[in-house]
């Protein structure tokens, strides 16, 4: 509700928009005073076109300033807002106003099947609408790394500061979707394994003991409780990483994501290769062939450079020899684990 005007420049060069906030919370002065002003985000957040073009729009309505000044915007139903922005029951009533202009937009145009439903639970309303939109990035390829950067969480990007916030609200929230994409991880590894997938990687034994527990845990994440039980258990840090093409069962002492900072989860976007925490499935190895294959495509095309169709030549190497040495190394959940 604090981004202003400016917040989204135009990127210099071909590129993902930028969104560019401040934080508030835990911000003081050299006094130690809290510091109302707060300050700019050390990362911004990833904005997407419609977001690009929300904001574009919210810019012509309050072109200097905030975005959701208060007194630029008219408030709905004859509401007054007490302060410099839109308060939070305001914002309420025009996401329900959006549903039902959207809903009689659909009608109006013939398509019925673009109205949206009443909501069993009542109103939609801010938290969630957060919930929900903290649900999908989660459950998108490497979601929770984005769901970090997003909404700030400490348990994926350990951040300065954070831990002093409130144990409840977004806090919770994102403990228990993290929780869920963890289960999710474990009972799709354990699908695999009951199919007779091979597991490969000095973590395959590991991983195949926290898989033989994902039907305990399978539907059950309902409160921070037991978000806070599956997430506690050191033998349940499971994490996939479909960028690297392989999957985290994550021991902090053996770590080499973590040569600085040692945090309860391990930081996706620098795995090692040689981390001693990885593993990889069947389905890790048919994806790193499936992309050998594209980047090999990728070379023979006449308009690539030839410095960089070596690269690229060079990278779809690596790759297939990757699924190769997990073709020949891969093991089965019902052969010993001890």
């Amino acid at each position: 509700m604090g981004l202003e005007s400016g917040c989204c420049p135009e990127p210099s060069s071909p590129g993902r928009h930028l969104i560019y906030g401040r934080v508030f919370k835990g911000i003081h002065d050299q006094d130690g005073n809290h510091y109302s002003a707060g300050q700019v985000r050390e990362v911004p957040w990833g904005a997407i076109p419609p977001v690009v073009t929300a904001i574009r729009v919210l810019e012509r309505i309050a072109p200097d300033g905030l975005l959701f000044d208060g007194a630029v915007h008219a408030i709905p139903r004859g509401r007054i807002s007490t302060g410099r922005v839109v308060g939070f029951e305001a914002m309420r009533n025009r996401i329900e106003d959006f549903i039902a202009w959207a809903s009689s937009l659909a009608v109006d145009l013939d398509r019925p099947h673009e109205v949206i439903p009443d909501d069993p639970f009542g109103a939609l309303g801010v938290a969630r609408f957060r919930r929900s939109l903290a649900w999908h990035i989660a459950r998108r390829p490497g979601g929770l790394v984005a769901l970090a950067i997003q909404y700030g969480h400490m348990r994926t990007a350990m951040s300065a500061g954070y831990a002093a916030r409130g144990r409840g609200g977004i806090h919770e929230l994102l403990d228990i979707e993290t929780a869920r994409a963890t289960a999710d991880t474990l009972t799709t590894l354990h699908d695999d394994l009951a199919t007779g997938s091979g597991i490969s990687g000095p973590a395959a034994r590991r991983a195949i003991h926290a898989a033989a527990q994902a039907p305990t845990f399978a539907g059950s994440i309902r409160t921070h409780r037991q978000a806070r039980d599956l997430l506690g258990n050191p033998a349940l840090a499971v994490y996939d990483n479909p960028h690297s093409f392989l999957m985290c069962v994550y021991n902090r002492d053996r770590a080499l994501c973590q040569r600085l900072d040692i945090t309860d989860a391990p930081s996706l976007d620098r795995c090692q290769p040689s981390c001693a925490n990885i593993a990889r499935t069947d389905r890790h190895a048919d994806e790193l062939a499936h992309h050998a294959q594209t980047l090999e495509q990728q070379a023979a095309a006449e308009a690539v450079p030839g410095p960089l169709a070596d690269r690229l030549t060079r990278r779809a190497d690596h790759l297939r020899g990757l699924a190769d040495r997990h073709n020949n190394d891969r093991i089965h959940s019902q052969e010993p684990t001890a």
